[in-house]
């Protein structure tokens, strides 16, 4: 990896993960990059595991969500010099180790964001079969609303450019911000790729993750965001 890891900033937008949330975001410290948390209105004892740690700290005083959560994460780690801005998540299926390759990813092949995949060779991800489905038929969604068609659909591991930080404007504050990611991305030109990532399933991770009904869900704020945005 070329860049420096002062030059990176991890975002973890979180919500009453105060099981977990010490450990995911000791884990990235000890990559030696910077880390902006977003409490997105916890009502746990998020705040209280994170005291003492060098990190970048904010919290919204209501729950907006987790698309307003990384929202206010990119606004932060760009006025605070971010050149690359890394989504994560808090639960722990990420792996920080796979950071440094995104970024190399990104600067060799010139691109404005990596997506994270589970699908692409050199993944050594083990996704649920549940869970298969639903992430195959919202790829094609995706394809649907924005014309790209990811091997992965909302992953929440991904690279952004600066560049594309900057543009980028989440207005989708709930989970359907990824698929609006895409469209964003194709509606402003940005260029991309996809990087294969690890993702590490656990069953706290994995009871609160995307079920059936919450797959739904996000089809239908994003019928909404196409009718009215």
């Amino acid at each position: 990896m070329y860049a420096s890891p002062q030059s990176i900033f991890v975002i973890i937008p979180c919500f009453n993960e105060a099981s977990v949330i010490k450990d995911t975001v000791a884990g990235v410290l000890e990559k030696g990059y910077n880390v902006v948390v977003v409490d997105d209105a916890s009502t746990d004892e998020t705040r209280q595991r994170l005291q003492g740690l060098p990190i970048h700290y904010l919290r919204h005083r209501i729950n907006l969500g987790q698309g307003a959560a990384l929202q206010t994460g990119l606004d932060h780690a760009l006025q605070n010099g971010a050149e690359f801005l890394i989504t994560f998540d808090a639960d722990g299926q990420h792996l920080p180790g796979d950071i440094a390759g995104m970024v190399e990813e990104m600067e060799v092949k010139k691109v404005d964001i990596i997506f994270g995949s589970r699908f692409l060779k050199g993944s050594a991800s083990t996704v649920p079969s549940g869970r298969k489905w639903l992430l195959k038929m919202a790829r094609f969604v995706n394809y649907f609303f924005s014309g790209i068609l990811l091997s992965d659909a909302h992953n929440g591991f991904r690279c952004l450019s600066r560049k594309a930080a900057e543009k980028i404007r989440l207005r989708e504050n709930r989970m359907a911000h990824a698929s609006e990611i895409l469209i964003q991305v194709a509606r402003l030109k940005l260029t991309y790729a996809e990087y294969p990532v690890n993702i590490h399933y656990t069953a706290y991770s994995m009871a609160k993750g995307q079920g059936n009904r919450h797959g739904l869900r996000i089809l239908f704020e994003l019928i909404l965001y196409k009718l009215f945005r």
